[in-house]
């Protein structure tokens, strides 16, 4: 992938999750434009884990094809617990 395809993705899932604090989608925006984009997916999923929001397996399996490049690995396998259907 290239900065551009992981901006978008990263944009994608944040648009898709549940998290209500803007200043978190903020913080994950202004991340991508500074093209940390590790950085902008770890906050992402970080925040998602913490609040303990519910994820589809379909939104799990996208974080698990991108954690491969971006890494977070270890987090996004202790995410699957948040799948709900």
């Amino acid at each position: 992938m290239d900065a551009v395809e992981y901006t978008a993705e990263i944009k994608e899932l944040l648009e898709e999750s549940l998290i209500s604090t803007p200043s978190v989608a903020v913080d994950v925006r202004d991340l991508l434009v500074a093209g940390e984009f590790s950085l902008a997916f770890d906050t992402m999923c970080s925040w998602i884990y913490e609040d303990e929001l519910p994820i589809s397996s379909d939104f799990y399996e996208r974080l698990v094809r991108l954690s491969e490049d971006l890494g977070s690995h270890d987090l996004i396998t202790l995410m699957h617990e948040l799948v709900t259907g």
